[in-house]
């Protein structure tokens, strides 16, 4: 079942379309899978957008299935494979959670969780755990318990920020930024967050040409919460509709992207809504 992420899933007047056309992008390729998309950037071998339908009210638990695979719809050289997480302390690390496209009958649910396991829907992320990655894990959680009276729907769109500066390693360049926005009906109309999490090296402790067979030090993590229209500037992403429905305060005028404007996430209590 490749059904894809559906835009009229909120139920809006309005179809919430999955938009991926950063200036000057053309080998970007959209790939679905059962509940989800990705947009995968074929240059830089990673996903730039993946989206995903959540209904919180029809979640089937299945057993997880960790088995990680290549999507045959593309060159095995446009993906980040096995082998830049072998022997070293990268995780394969979701951008679709497993759990968040297993939802309705248990035979789509089976599927929508091996279709997470395609490595277009990894990125490489520092293995170390701390508060800000486990906040980052439960975001959707902690959402669909805010979104409980309309349904328990969300849509979800996460990626990674390209910089043309991210170190190599392996063939691939290790994104340091990663970027979420929860989008849902709030009665008719649409409400939206946005999120970053950081990764990013000391730079100056960064000696790949000799870490062959280690990780990247990419450092602890951080997560913000960030106004919407910050996702388009780090990214280049089409945003507007989204940032039109943002529940942070009205951010002061200022050159974009502001880390000044970045709300850094220590408890679920700091997060606005």
């Amino acid at each position: 079942m490749t059904d894809g992420y559906d835009a009229s899933f909120l139920r809006l007047t309005d179809p919430l379309d999955l938009r991926a056309d950063a200036p000057g992008e053309d080998d970007r390729v959209r790939l679905d899978y059962t509940h989800f998309s990705v947009v995968q950037d074929t240059g830089r071998k990673l996903a730039a957008v993946t989206a995903v339908n959540i209904d919180g009210a029809a979640l089937v638990e299945v057993e997880r299935s960790d088995d990680w695979h290549l999507d045959e719809r593309i060159p095995a050289d446009q993906q980040a494979g096995p082998e830049v997480y072998a022997r070293n302390d990268l995780d394969r690390g979701h951008l679709v959670r497993r759990r968040d496209p297993v939802w309705g009958s248990r035979e789509v649910a089976r599927q929508a969780n091996a279709d997470t396991f395609a490595y277009t829907n990894a990125a490489p992320q520092a293995a170390e755990f701390n508060q800000s990655k486990e906040l980052w894990l439960g975001l959707e959680d902690y959402l669909l318990d805010h979104a409980a009276a309309n349904d328990q729907r969300l849509s979800v769109f996460t990626g990674v920020v390209f910089a043309a500066d991210d170190e190599e390693y392996r063939g691939v360049q290790i994104p340091r930024k990663f970027w979420k926005i929860a989008a849902w009906a709030d009665g008719d109309a649409l409400a939206t967050t946005a999120y970053l999490l950081d990764q990013t090296p000391e730079l100056d402790r960064i000696d790949l040409a000799t870490a062959t067979a280690e990780a990247p030090p990419l450092g602890p993590y951080r997560t913000y919460q960030v106004p919407v229209e910050e996702i388009g500037a780090l990214t280049g992403l089409e945003v507007a509709a989204l940032a039109a429905a943002d529940r942070m305060p009205a951010p002061r005028p200022t050159a974009l992207p502001d880390p000044g404007r970045w709300v850094a996430l220590q408890s679920w209590d700091a997060i606005t809504l």
